[in-house]
């Protein structure tokens, strides 16, 4: 029973501190409530004459009426810096989710651009546009990588190219090429038949002599640079097959394009991906040509305008014997070598 007692007074207290509240927080509606039970009672107490209780009653009603007003005016003032608090706060969080949200769509449109970009990993070209790319790397590359058939623009302008933009410039040079082997047959008879399907061009008719001939010219060619350029880096590997495509990489970009020079080509910058598979794919190709030991050349005379005897001599030391050639045929591929005209002008 003490307990009960007990929650009853405590129940009794947390009213009695409500209503106290009430009337502290609330003072125009206490006194509007007091004002309207007086009226109330004056006007149901008996005995007292109509001429009080109307003015009593009317002004009371008035007053009650007038203190009300004034308790919902004075709350609806109280009420609008809570709401507009409310409206602030509501538009904090509105402006930092929008502000994540900016983050998120910033975020999502770079990486689109990033893949839109990876995508389009290739450039097409005029055959009319090669020219000034290729120029454009010759001046500015430290390296140089080919793969195509016999190499005969690659002696004749590349290589000339690339080196004295290197010597100009005083910095090393390292050339990759990769061209078909002369001492295979197969493969020098099945690059005659392709060089024959397309259009006619300059020079002879494609044999698979005259391709025999191109490609050891490229060597000599090569070897010729490596003797007389202390800052040439150069390695030469054979192919026991064709390619319909030519690959020139410089440090900057890749261009692949085909024997016809009017045909569009396709380049690729040193960022994008297609430039990192090109340099994949040359490397693995390159690894499994026979390779030739063009250093060999620093063992044996060559001279800026070389002798008959000095190529035959070049040769033999680099393990490829011009022992069924003429001498009328080593002279030739002399000329072809080192006095190369450009074979698309």
């Amino acid at each position: 029973m003490a307990i009960e007692n007990g929650g009853g007074g405590s129940e009794r207290n947390m009213w009695q501190r409500l209503r106290l509240t009430w009337l502290r927080n609330e003072p125009d509606a206490g006194i509007a409530l007091i004002i309207a039970i007086i009226a109330i009672l004056v006007d149901t107490i008996p005995g007292i004459p109509d001429r009080f209780k109307d003015p009593v009653t009317s002004n009371g009603t008035l007053l009650v009426l007038a203190l009300v007003a004034t308790t919902l005016i004075r709350n609806r003032m109280l009420a609008q810096p809570a709401e507009l608090r409310q409206l602030a706060a509501d538009s904090r969080d509105a402006l930092a989710t929008m502000a994540e949200r900016h983050d998120e769509v910033t975020g999502l449109l770079e990486q689109t651009r990033h893949t839109l970009d990876q995508v389009s990993v290739v450039s097409l070209l005029a055959g009319s546009q090669v020219r000034a790319e290729l120029a454009a790397a010759w001046r500015d590359s430290n390296s140089w990588i080919f793969k195509g058939g016999t190499g005969t623009f690659i002696r004749a302008v590349t290589l000339r190219e690339c080196v004295e933009n290197s010597r100009a410039a005083r910095r090393p040079l390292r050339v990759q090429l990769e061209i078909i082997d002369p001492e295979n047959t197969t493969v020098c008879e099945a690059y005659a038949r392709f060089r024959r399907s397309l259009p006619t061009g300059k020079g002879d008719p494609w044999t698979a002599e005259r391709a025999r001939l191109e490609s050891y010219a490229t060597i000599l060619a090569a070897s010729w640079y490596r003797k007389h350029n202390d800052f040439l880096t150069i390695a030469v590997g054979l192919s026991s097959t064709i390619s319909t495509c030519r690959w020139d990489m410089a440090a900057s970009h890749v261009i692949v394009t085909r024997e016809d020079p009017a045909a569009p080509a396709l380049l690729a910058a040193h960022d994008k991906l297609y430039y990192s598979w090109c340099q994949t794919e040359l490397n693995i190709s390159f690894s499994q040509a026979r390779h030739v030991p063009i250093d060999r050349v620093l063992r044996v005379p060559l001279a800026d305008e070389p002798a008959l005897d000095e190529v035959r001599d070049l040769f033999q030391t680099l393990g490829l014997p011009l022992d069924s050639f003429r001498d009328a045929e080593v002279i030739e591929l002399t000329r072809r070598a080192l006095a190369a005209s450009d074979p698309y002008l």
